[in-house]
This record gives C-alpha cells, sequence and structure tokens, in this order.
C-alpha cells in the first residue's frame, strides 16, 4: 500500500531489547478534503532512509498495515495495529506540478 503526504515529524531512532530491534517514527500529514496525521514506524535497518527527509517535504510512503493479538492477565484479548513504513519517495508529480508553473511563468516573460 502507499499513502502520499508532508512530513511533519521525523522522530529520534529508539532501540528496544538485546535484539537491538529499532523504531524510528514519521509522521505524515495527507492532502485531502480532511488532512489526517498518520504516524508511520520505520524498523530495523529502514529507519535509515529517513535520514535523507526532511519537515515539509512531500511524499509517498509505501508501507505494510500489521495487526496482533494480547491476552492480558485477565484474559481479555487485545487487538493492535502498526504501520509499517518500507520504502519512502518524493513525490515526484507534485515535483514536476511545480517545475512546470515554473516554467509557465517564465514564458510569460516579453524577452
Amino acid at each position: 500500500m502507499e499513502i502520499t503526504g508532508t512530513i511533519k515529524q521525523i522522530g529520534e531512532i529508539k532501540t528496544f531489547g538485546e535484539k537491538n530491534f529499532e523504531v524510528r517514527k514519521l509522521l505524515l500529514e495527507t492532502k485531502e478534503k480532511y488532512p489526517q496525521k498518520i504516524e508511520i514506524d520505520f524498523q530495523t535497518k529502514n529507519c535509515y532512509i529517513l535520514d535523507n527527509y526532511n519537515i515539509n517535504d512531500e511524499v509517498v510512503v509505501g508501507f505494510n498495515l500489521r495487526g496482533r493479538e494480547w491476552k492480558n492477565k485477565e484474559g481479555e484479548t487485545k487487538y493492535f495495529n502498526t504501520i509499517v513504513g518500507w520504502k519512502i519517495n518524493h513525490n515526484e508529480e507534485l515535483t514536476l506540478q511545480e517545475h512546470n508553473t515554473d516554467r509557465d511563468s517564465e514564458s510569460d516573460l516579453p524577452f
């Protein structure tokens, strides 16, 4: 699956457990009539691909939706969902639109 939006936050890498499981959170705001702020986890080796991105970058994020079941001490079953990012790219479509807009304004010049 993919989601497109604007980067609002890039978290620090956090390490968990003896196996050095790493997680880095990305906060993405969608561009819709009612924008949504979506938190996406990048895990282990994928944490580092966020180093090439900045706040306010327009991006497309590839992700998997994960779900898991957990039983508490009382035997009650709970369910948790996680959005796990595995790919991120600058939104080329938006970049092309901005480039074409710049080009159009230059062509209006009288010289």
